[in-house]
């Protein structure tokens, strides 16, 4: 008898994460060069690592409290009031997490029946898609190659108009992955006036926040701003804050809707590591320059890059936020963007992401990261420019 055969069948239609597949087999090439994975080069900024050690030191290794400490969910919600101007209650309106991606797991199970569907903007990281179908929902990707990869109230409402009441939950992510796009308030204002007072929640990931590239008063553009009775926000410090490996995130919303995520998150994860959250108040009480002067450096390497891309005549957006440029793979190479990406790595020696595997819309594409050293873009470029050459 094969017990798999006997397993729940919702995890059929769960999609498997080809980019990591592609990162692993880019990793057994020698002397490649990678602008694959959305991961800072930099290390976790000296006196957070300082606090998590001093925690460590102080036996801050005991559970936590499931919600979160009390000094990490004050600091968020000081800093979430800083940024949008949202006040939510530390006790009440706030859970801390194992990552972003904790938090949507959290959201998109605590929101969807089975049959429910949830609008996923793509192209986009692919967590949301698989998300759904383990809620027994589905998960439909909003195809926004059709509006030059923006999202737009138009385009939201032709997916509403087709799925009509089963539409529960609308995903958000800005600044994107892969794209790079980053909404301003009037773009999110409008896309709140679609769905307010409509039984559907706004599931608003914004773990790039701080990677935004614009300046003054529009620099924290949210939907909660418009739209907080029916918005979930998550966000983190593995972008911001170099924090990948540790593994903490947050998600705020209304108490009501909160104590029903606290259900799926008690359960699944019953708390994030005290001397972790130690680590995260102390980037949020005294870090507030560690994420400029990333975002310096991010700006710079985007600058050589997509000046690079832009000499070689790729068709490319000019990123607005996150480290990421999408660019389309030009007529005369491979228009297969996951054969074109397995080639490049073969014969050119450097590794980009298929753009295919961010879903709709990323066909033909192909995502740079510029998470890395700027001496390692510039190889990439001049590797790139030879085989682009070559095949002319």
């Amino acid at each position: 008898m094969k017990m798999e055969e006997h397993m729940r069948t919702d995890l059929k239609r769960v999609p498997t994460m080809k980019i990591f597949d592609f990162a692993f087999f880019t990793k057994s090439i020698e002397g490649i060069v990678e602008l694959t994975i959305g991961e800072p080069d930099f290390n976790t900024p000296e006196h957070v690592k300082e606090a998590g050690m001093a925690a460590i030191a102080n036996n801050r290794t005991h559970y936590a409290p499931q919600r979160g400490t009390a000094g990490l969910l004050s600091a968020i919600s000081d800093d979430v009031a800083k940024k949008i101007g949202k006040v939510y209650d530390p006790a009440t309106e706030i859970l801390v997490t194992n990552g972003v991606t904790e938090g949507a797991y959290a959201a998109v199970t605590a929101i969807t029946n089975p049959g429910d569907v949830i609008l996923v903007p793509t192209p986009t990281f692919s967590i949301y898609m698989a998300d759904a179908a383990i809620a027994g929902g589905t998960a439909v990707e909003v195809d926004t190659s059709k509006t030059n990869f923006r999202l737009t109230p138009e385009l939201i409402q032709s997916y509403l108009d087709e799925y009509g009441d089963r539409v529960k939950g609308l995903v958000v992510v800005n600044p994107t992955n892969p794209t790079g796009i980053a909404m301003n308030q009037d773009e999110l204002d409008a896309i709140a006036d679609v769905v307010r007072d409509k039984p559907i929640f706004v599931i608003a990931d914004e773990i790039y926040d701080q990677l935004a590239y614009t300046e003054g008063a529009d620099q924290y553009p949210s939907i909660v701003k418009s739209l907080p009775e029916q918005t979930i926000l998550l966000n983190g410090f593995s972008k911001s804050y170099a924090m990948t490996g540790w593994r903490v995130a947050y998600m705020c919303a209304p108490k009501p809707i909160t104590d029903e995520l606290f259900k799926v998150h008690g359960f699944a994860v019953t708390d994030v590591a005290t001397f972790v959250q130690d680590a995260a108040e102390e980037a949020l009480r005294n870090g507030q320059e560690d994420p400029a002067a990333m975002r310096a450096q991010y700006r710079e390497r985007r600058n050589v890059l997509y000046q690079g891309l832009q000499e070689l005549g790729w068709e490319t957006t000019n990123p607005e936020g996150a480290f990421y440029i999408f660019a389309k793979i030009p007529d005369y190479l491979e228009q297969d963007d996951e054969k074109f990406a397995y080639d490049l790595a073969e014969k050119a020696k450097v590794a980009v992401t298929p753009g295919s595997y961010f879903g709709a819309g990323g066909e033909g594409y192909v995502r740079f990261s510029y998470a890395t050293d700027l001496n390692v873009i510039k190889t990439a470029l001049d590797r790139l420019q030879k085989y682009c050459a070559a095949r002319r």
